[in-house]
């Protein structure tokens, strides 16, 4: 064999290398199709997640599902049945608990506002939008989530925690779906039924898809009740829709005898404010799940 051939030979096969697809990293956090207490990171906190029967590609979407005031994490997964939709679309999801330890359960810790015992965060309580964070970086280098498609949804007390990473957070958050629990911001200290602008100033375009009851004695949709509460949730649907620069009015349309949609498009950055509101529907998981997921299926960050 000639130099100049031996060569081509060398060339063509480092050539052939090169087109070889790369095998991505795989995720073993877990066995897949299982749900597992993990540690998280260096955090020192751990959270329940839920990995699907397959993992398709590196990094499926990631869905972080909070539970409500008093509650935990394993119960939020049981209670609203999400695992089931993310074994059939193939995404991730996670159960964390709150910081503070009330009762039985866990409440999460918002900035300046009480808890459901009435009493305001601690500053030495651990810091939720910190681990949060933590935990979808830490999900992301085990190679299991896609950092541009991580959604928050959650029950009542992990309604507005949702709404709170939707305002605080939203460079981490491509859509958010809170249950029972919009808000944004808040309470104005001098009126509270308004939301405090100073409160929620997200640093882009956040897609909102809330869930509620009209008979929801606990987090009234027409306002009142708690110290948390206050302000009405439509006027939290409102103030969402100026903050994401939505240029329509409010459209409402029957989903079905039991479920409105009302809806704010379009929005900045092809956004959009929503509700799904359930007559007769109390403090509870109101949610389609498949709608639930078609909304925030359609955003990535």
């Amino acid at each position: 064999m000639t130099p100049f051939r031996a060569l081509a030979q060398l060339c063509a096969l480092g050539l052939s290398l090169l087109l070889v697809p790369t095998a991505h990293a795989a995720c073993t956090i877990a066995p897949l199709g299982t749900t597992q207490r993990l540690a998280v990171g260096t955090t020192g906190r751990t959270m329940l997640v839920h990995l699907p029967p397959a993992l398709a590609e590196q990094g499926v979407p990631l869905v972080l599902l909070l539970h409500g005031s008093r509650g935990t994490g394993a119960e939020m997964l049981e209670r609203a049945k999400l695992a089931a939709t993310a074994d059939q679309h193939g995404f991730i999801v996670a159960a964390p608990d709150g910081a503070i330890a009330v009762d039985s359960g866990f409440a999460w810790n918002i900035p300046g506002v009480p808890t459901v015992t009435g009493a305001m965060p601690k500053a030495t309580d651990a810091d939720d939008i910190a681990f949060l964070g933590a935990a979808i970086d830490w999900l992301v280098a085990q190679h299991c989530a896609d950092r541009t498609r991580v959604y928050a949804t959650g029950l009542s007390g992990g309604g507005r925690m949702t709404s709170w990473l939707g305002c605080v957070a939203a460079d981490r958050f491509a859509a958010i779906a809170p249950v029972v629990g919009l808000r944004a911001g808040n309470p104005l200290p001098a009126d509270p039924s308004r939301p405090d602008p100073a409160t929620c100033n997200p640093s882009r375009a956040m897609p909102v898809l809330a869930f509620a009851g009209d008979r929801d004695t606990t987090n009234p949709i027409e306002g009142g009740g708690p110290r948390y509460w206050q302000y009405p949730m439509r006027v939290a649907l409102a103030r969402w829709a100026e903050l994401d620069g939505c240029s329509g009015e409010l459209k409402v349309t029957p989903v079905s005898d039991q479920v409105d949609d009302e809806r704010y498009a379009p929005c900045r950055d092809g956004a959009e404010v929503a509700a799904r509101i359930t007559k007769g529907g109390g403090h509870e998981w109101v949610v389609d799940n498949e709608a639930l997921w078609a909304f925030l299926s359609r955003y990535r960050r």
